[in-house]
C-alpha cells in the first residue's frame, strides 16, 4: 500500500472530530475536505472568517468555522476555549497553517512571524486542546513540517526571534526542524498513556500560496518549473491524511511524498535529519516554548 495510498484508502471518519488550521486554503482545504467526506465533524481553524466561510461551503459534511490567529497568543486561547466549549472530545487535532519565507515580522507578542506560527501558535494550541484529545483512543496530533527542515535549518537557542540578523530561508529552516522536534517530543511524553499519538507529516513541493513569498532571485525560477517540481495540494495534503488516519501508523512516524527526493508521490514513512533527533535540544525547546508561550501540557515531564 506504500506505492499507492490515497484518499480512497482513508477509513470511515463517522464520530470523530478533527480541527485543521489553516484549513481555508491549499493543503489544509484539501485535508479537511477528504476528512468531512469521510464523516468527520471537521472544525475549519481560520484566521479570515469569510474565508474559511467560503471553504465550508466548498466542502460536503459537518463543518464548522473557528477564527484562530496563530501570530497572537490571546486568539489562540480564545480559539481554544471556543473549541473545547464545542466539543468535549477531539479525535484529531490537525496542525496544518504557516507561513514561509516572509520578510521580517513580529508577531502580536514579538515572536518572529515564521517561528511565532508555525511553532510557538502550534505548541500554545496544542497544550490548549491536549486534555480533549487524552481519554480518546486512536486520537493523533499530526503536525505539518517541510523538506525545509533540512535547510540552513538549526535551533539558535542564542537569537530565536531573529533578533541580531534575519534571513528568511533560515528562519523558516528553523520553524519546520521545530515542528519535527516539538512531534518527537511530544511523543515520548505521550507513550505513557496509552492513547494518543503525535505523528508529523510533510507535502512534499506542492504548489499552494505558500510560495508566494519566495525570495525574488528564485520566484520566475520556480514559476517556470512549478509544472514539473511541484504536485497538487490534494497530492500534496495525502501525507497528513495517512499520518491522521492510517490504522497502521505509529506514534513519532514521519509521512511525505514517495519519490527518492520527497517531492512528490503517494505518502510513505520517510526519514527526517538528524538535527531533527536530538533530544536534548527537543527538551531545551519544549521548555522554551512553555515559557515563551505560557503554555503547559497535561503530561509529566519525561524522565
Amino acid at each position: 500500500m506504500n506505492g499507492t495510498w490515497n484518499e480512497q484508502n482513508v477509513p470511515d471518519q463517522r464520530g470523530r472530530v478533527a480541527v485543521v488550521t489553516g484549513a481555508n486554503t491549499g493543503l489544509g482545504f484539501e485535508t479537511a475536505k477528504v476528512l468531512a467526506e469521510h464523516g468527520a465533524t471537521v472544525v475549519l481553524a481560520v484566521r479570515d472568517l469569510q474565508k474559511g466561510k467560503q471553504a465550508a461551503a466548498g466542502i460536503a459534511g459537518d463543518v464548522t468555522v473557528q477564527a484562530l490567529d496563530l501570530t497572537s497568543l490571546d486568539s489562540i486561547r480564545s480559539a481554544a476555549q471556543s473549541i473545547r466549549a464545542a466539543h468535549p472530545r477531539i479525535d484529531l487535532l490537525i496542525n496544518n497553517a504557516g507561513v514561509m519565507y516572509t520578510p521580517k515580522r513580529t508577531t502580536a507578542d514579538g515572536f518572529e512571524l515564521q517561528f511565532g506560527t508555525n511553532h510557538l501558535g502550534h505548541f500554545a494550541l496544542t497544550g490548549l486542546l491536549l486534555d480533549r484529545l487524552l481519554p480518546v483512543p486512536g486520537s493523533r496530533v499530526v503536525t505539518v513540517s517541510s523538506t525545509g527542515h533540512r535547510i540552513r535549518a538549526a535551533i539558535h537557542f542564542d537569537d530565536l526571534q531573529w533578533e541580531r540578523s534575519y534571513n528568511r530561508v533560515a528562519a523558516y529552516g528553523q520553524a519546520k526542524l521545530a515542528n519535527l522536534m516539538f512531534t518527537y517530543e511530544l511523543q515520548r511524553r505521550l507513550a505513557s498513556h496509552g492513547t494518543t499519538i503525535a505523528v508529523a507529516a510533510h507535502p512534499g513541493v506542492s504548489n499552494t500560496e505558500l510560495i508566494r513569498n519566495t525570495p525574488a532571485a528564485l520566484r520566475i525560477p520556480v514559476s517556470w518549473l512549478a509544472p514539473v517540481l511541484t504536485q497538487t495540494p490534494a497530492m500534496g495534503a495525502l501525507p497528513t491524511l495517512r499520518a491522521a488516519t492510517d490504522p497502521n501508523v505509529t506514534g513519532g512516524q514521519y509521512y511525505g511524498p514517495g519519490n527518492r527526493t520527497q517531492t512528490r508521490g503517494f505518502p510513505k514513512p520517510v526519514t527526517s535529519s538528524p538535527a531533527s533527533h536530538d533530544q536534548a535540544i527537543q527538551q531545551r525547546l519544549w521548555t522554551i516554548s512553555e515559557e515563551l508561550t505560557g503554555v503547559t501540557f497535561p503530561l509529566a515531564p519525561r524522565t
